[in-house]
């Protein structure tokens, strides 16, 4: 049996990876098909009632950022090689104006999968106009983004955020911090 498993380990991982690949696969694909715009809108108001909720400053954050990329229960999940895959809406004074998917891949310690939703508040023009001109606008490439954490009560200051671009980060428990989007590319999407 020893020399079995020692002759073939390298087969049967090969196989392990390939299988855990085509599922991950299929999970991203069945999301991506899966939402209408009117689905992912709804997602979208919910996740907006969430930070709301959970962000003391919230409302207040909604109001002065020129935009919201509202993304809803973007998936990220691996075995080694890895994968985040979600839709979302781009609301501009309320109102939504655009559809987005987010990709990224990873590789090295990745095990398992999480669900979370991201929203990412374009304070300037600026920061708004190259998100919506560049097709497949990535963080840390083509476009910085700062990760706020705010918990226990403390509140978000809209006077004191100076970067173009601010990112929340939720998980089922609540406020993640740097939740590792860099390389994560947005969309467009035709819906």
């Amino acid at each position: 049996m020893n020399e079995f498993i020692k002759k073939h380990m390298p087969d049967i991982t090969h196989g392990v990876f390939l299988l855990v690949m085509l599922a991950m696969m299929c999970v991203f694909a069945s999301a991506a098909l899966a939402r209408t715009a009117e689905e992912i809108d709804t997602h979208a108001d919910m996740t907006l009632q969430r930070f709301y909720k959970e962000v003391n400053g919230g409302k207040e954050i909604a109001k002065e950022a020129k935009a919201l990329l509202i993304m809803s229960d973007v998936t990220k999940a691996g075995f080694v090689l890895g994968g985040t895959y979600g839709q979302g809406a781009l609301r501009v004074n309320g109102k939504t104006t655009g559809y987005y998917n987010l990709i990224a891949g990873s590789y090295g310690f990745t095990f398992g999968a999480e669900q979370m939703d991201i929203i990412l508040a374009f304070m300037t023009q600026k920061a708004l106009d190259d998100f919506i001109k560049i097709d497949g606008w990535e963080i840390g490439v083509t476009g910085n983004v700062a990760f706020i954490d705010v918990g226990g009560g403390k509140r978000v200051d809209t006077t004191s955020l100076k970067d173009p671009v601010v990112a929340f980060v939720f998980s089922p428990e609540g406020l993640m911090v740097d939740a590792s989007l860099k390389g994560a590319k947005f969309t467009k999407l035709n819906k």
